[in-house]
């Protein structure tokens, strides 16, 4: 049985890209859920993890040629082949992205150092011959094939497989403890997912079962209500009954008067709460109002505005007109004075004509 373990959580909206698109994000939670890095130490994988109820919309191994990218402050994104699907991360703070960012290459390098160190392992328990059996046999034993991941780099001879357990030769038989190290393997991979599956199971079957209880608190409670009432009929169309009968009926009618005071509070909590929404729906009307009013305030002083440079304008072009005036006059009171002069001359000139005649 797999021992997997949370080892780094944090909380984010999670999306998944529209796979018509290719380019859409698809929000796969209602809300920011909890996501998880977990480590499985019997097949030495880490996967990311994260469930909305008992749904798991995030079931992601991390492999060495995964890339987080942070595409905003608070956004990050990866690629999993495996589900052939990009997933993307919405954060409430930049803080919490770079965590998550930091968490996802160290655990990527763990991956890589731990896919090595299989690779290593599998190349001293093979057979220097490729054309064996029992290396076609433990070419799934390496980590990608194990964990599912995305980046396999399968041998040439790994398409022969299926014939090698379809048709096993007798040149196997002396490899009986390769083939046990393979089912051995198998088996683990087996029970984690028997225990994933199991967890799963689990919280779907505490989901249901949280419903039907509180189903049946539901019905309990109603059918109490009516008991309750029926005894008080009971109790009030019976008389001469004895003391014991009374005080039954006076618990009763207690709890009654009980529960119709809390169902009066609950109505004044009511009337209460209706009040505030009409009172805020009010404050909104004002607020509509005044922004209205506030809004042909505006619109009249750009109207006044525009009047008023319409007049400066104006009274600039009179006061143009006034001093093209003024000049013109001025020129016509010069040319007035010469004429006078000239007048002045031609007088003198035939006075002087005459007096000499």
């Amino acid at each position: 049985m797999s021992e997997e373990q949370p080892i780094f959580s944090t909380r984010a909206h999670v999306f998944q890209i529209d796979p018509n698109t290719k380019k859409n994000w698809v929000p796969t939670s209602k809300h920011a859920v909890t996501v998880s890095y977990f480590f499985d130490s019997t097949r030495n994988v880490y996967r990311i993890i994260s469930l909305d109820g008992s749904k798991a919309i995030i079931n992601s191994t991390i492999t060495p040629n995964m890339t987080f990218t942070k595409t905003s402050q608070k956004f990050g994104q990866w690629a999993d082949s495996r589900a052939n699907t990009v997933y993307g991360l919405g954060f409430s703070s930049e803080s919490h992205l770079v965590k998550f960012a930091d968490k996802f290459a160290e655990f990527k390098e763990a991956a890589r150092l731990a896919k090595e160190k299989s690779q290593e392992k599998t190349e001293l328990t093979s057979t220097p011959s490729q054309e064996s059996a029992p290396g076609d046999l433990q070419s799934p034993l390496t980590s990608e094939s194990l964990n599912g991941t995305d980046d396999e780099r399968i041998t040439p001879e790994a398409p022969q497989l299926p014939e090698a357990r379809a048709e096993p030769s007798q040149n196997a038989l002396p490899f009986s403890h390769s083939s046990s190290s393979i089912n051995k393997h198998w088996e683990a991979e087996l029970a984690a997912l028997k225990g994933n599956n199991a967890k799963l199971t689990a919280a779907l079957l505490e989901s249901t079962a949280n419903v039907k209880q509180w189903k049946q608190q539901l019905a309990a409670y109603q059918e109490e209500a009516e008991r309750l009432h029926k005894r008080v009929t009971e109790l009030e169309c019976v008389s001469g009954q004895t003391t014991a009968i009374k005080s039954q009926k006076t618990e009763l009618n207690q709890t009654i008067e009980e529960l119709e005071m809390a169902l009066k509070a609950k109505e004044e909590e009511l009337e209460r709460l209706k009040a505030e929404v009409e009172s805020a729906n009010e404050f909104r009307t004002q607020k509509d109002s005044l922004t209205q009013k506030l809004q042909d305030t505006e619109s009249r002083n750009q109207t006044l505005e525009a009047q008023l440079s319409d007049l400066e304008q104006r009274l600039e072009s009179s006061q143009l007109e006034r001093e093209a005036f003024r000049k013109s006059l001025r020129s016509l009171l010069e040319l007035l004075d010469s004429k006078i002069f000239e007048l002045n001359e031609l007088r003198d000139t035939l006075a002087k004509l005459l007096e000499g005649s």
